[in-house]
């Protein structure tokens, strides 16, 4: 079990996680949520660990009952510009700034903090212990999936419907054939090294 801080037992308690730090293209994804003790919401776990389907059920509920939530990114060339870390916590940090209400406290999975005036925790495997923690990784997760479809109608040939720009065997393969797109994170090795190569597709 995991032990809060007395301000924990207020009903804006925020947790905050990101989705979209390890794969070679889109943006990265941070969403916040303040879920409502009077309303449980059964099945909340790590997004990771949950399936497709189960996401997408859970991210209505969550939006239909939590107090308050919020999702928000930075973009391709600000990962670039700052480094994947910096990016996601400039990600984290838009979210809680969207919030419709102000949290008396704010948890985060992993052990580094965005900037933010309000009274912050970070909680390594967050969100595997914190209820609202996981809630705001499936917010997160099912935002960058989303977009990452979206991306797969505009750049086909990379298969991002299936791998959401995670570096499988598939997408180094389609890397190697067509070269990098706008859409890949110039800044990580493999793109970087077909970047290299000169084979970039404007």
């Amino acid at each position: 079990m995991y032990s809060l801080p007395a301000t924990a037992g207020s009903d804006r308690v925020c947790g905050v996680d990101e989705a979209g730090r390890g794969p070679l293209a889109g943006p990265v994804y941070a969403a916040c949520v303040i879920l409502n003790p009077a309303y449980a919401i059964d099945g909340l776990a790590d997004s990771k660990q949950l399936s497709e389907k189960r996401r997408e059920a859970l991210t209505v509920e969550i939006k239909r009952h939590a107090f308050a939530w919020a999702i928000a990114l930075a973009t391709v060339q600000e990962i670039d510009q700052i480094n994947i870390l910096q990016a996601s916590l400039l990600a984290m940090r838009r979210a809680i700034e969207s919030l419709p209400l102000s949290p008396a406290l704010i948890l985060v999975d992993g052990k580094h903090s965005p900037r933010t005036d309000y009274e912050v925790q970070t909680i390594i495997a967050g969100d595997r212990l914190i209820p609202t923690i996981s809630a705001a990784s499936i917010l997160a997760k099912t935002a960058r999936d989303a977009e990452m479809l979206r991306l797969h109608y505009l750049y086909p040939q990379y298969g991002f419907d299936r791998h959401k720009g995670y570096p499988t065997q598939a997408h180094l393969k389609a890397l190697q054939q067509h070269g990098a797109c706008d859409i890949h994170r110039k800044s990580f090795a493999p793109v970087k090294r077909i970047i290299g190569e000169n084979r970039i597709i404007k």
